[in-house]
C-alpha cells in the first residue's frame, strides 16, 4: 500500500485518511450524497421523510429515484414513466454499486441528451474490454474479469442489460435495465463502469478484498469539503443556464438540514 500526502495543508486542521481503490466497481457503495446532492442542485426534489428510504423526484416529475436501505436486499431504483416517444423505462442497482457509477446515469438525466448516436460499447471498447457474441446476446467483460455488461434477447424479442462486478470471494453488486432505458443513459452507466480512474473511501469503508489496490492518502476536511461543492456548484452553474434558457428562474430547491445523511 502507497502513501502520498497531498498539497494545501491549512492550520488547525486534522488530516483524515482516506484511500483511492482500483477498480472502482469493487470500491463499495461509498456516500449517497454524491448522487442525491447532485441532483438536489439540479433541481430535483427531496420527497424522502424522516426516518425513510431516500427518495427523490425530477423537476417534470416523470423519473423518481429511491435508495431503501431497510429492506433485503436493499439498493437503487430508478423509474421512469412514458413520456412521448419514450416508453415507460427502468434501472436497478445492488447497494454496493459505487455512487461514482450510479452517478455516471443519474448525472446524465439532468444533461442534455447528445445529438450523436449512443454506443453502449464504445466506452468499454476504449478500456480494452473484452467483448464476444452469442447468438442474441453480447458481453464485454473487463480486462481483469471482476466486471461485466450484458445485452440479452430472447426469442420474442424481450431485452434486458444486465452489469455488475465480483471479486474473488463473490462479494459485489447487480444491476438491471429495462429494454426501454435510453440508450445515452446506458452508455453513460458503462462509461462511468469501464473508467480508471480509482474512487475514494474513507478509513473503515474499504472492502476487505485481494482484488482491490489501495492508495493512503491524507485528506484535509477542508479539501473533501471543497471537492465536494464543486461539483454541486457546477450542477447549479447547468441548473440555471438550462432555466435561463428557457426563461424561467431556476428551480432548485435549498438544502434540508433534515436531508438523508447514511453513508452505506
Amino acid at each position: 500500500m502507497r502513501k502520498s500526502r497531498w498539497p494545501g495543508w491549512g492550520p488547525g486542521e486534522q488530516a483524515e485518511q482516506h484511500y483511492l481503490i482500483q477498480p472502482r466497481a469493487l470500491a463499495g457503495g461509498g456516500d449517497i450524497r454524491h448522487v442525491s446532492e447532485f441532483l438536489r442542485a439540479s433541481g430535483w426534489r427531496d420527497k424522502s421523510k424522516t426516518g425513510g428510504p431516500l427518495v427523490m423526484e425530477s423537476t417534470d416529475r416523470a423519473i423518481r429515484l429511491t435508495y431503501d436501505p431497510y429492506v433485503q436486499p436493499g439498493g437503487w431504483l430508478i423509474q421512469a414513466t412514458a413520456r412521448g416517444d419514450q416508453a415507460e423505462w427502468w434501472a436497478m442497482f445492488g447497494r454496493q454499486t459505487p455512487v461514482e457509477i450510479i452517478a455516471g446515469l443519474t448525472d446524465a438525466l439532468t444533461q442534455p441528451r447528445s445529438a450523436h448516436a449512443p454506443n453502449v460499447w464504445a466506452p468499454l471498447a476504449q478500456q480494452d474490454w473484452v467483448a464476444r457474441a452469442e447468438g442474441r446476446h453480447y458481453t464485454a467483460t473487463s480486462p481483469d474479469e471482476v466486471a461485466w455488461l450484458h445485452f440479452r434477447q430472447d426469442g420474442d424479442g424481450n431485452a434486458v442489460w444486465w452489469s455488475g462486478a465480483r471479486d474473488e470471494q463473490g462479494n459485489g453488486w447487480t444491476a438491471q435495465f429495462s429494454a426501454s432505458t435510453p440508450l445515452h443513459l446506458v452508455q453513460a452507466f458503462s462509461t462511468a463502469l469501464a473508467s480508471p480512474e480509482p474512487v475514494m473511501r474513507p478509513r473503515g469503508r474499504v472492502p476487505h478484498s485481494s482484488t482491490i489496490h489501495t492508495t493512503s492518502v491524507s485528506v484535509l476536511p477542508s479539501q473533501l469539503g471543497a471537492w465536494q461543492q464543486a461539483r454541486i456548484t457546477a450542477a447549479r452553474a447547468a441548473a440555471w443556464a438550462r432555466n435561463s434558457a428557457r426563461g424561467t428562474r431556476p428551480t432548485t430547491t435549498p438544502r434540508k438540514t433534515g436531508a438523508f445523511r447514511a453513508r452505506h
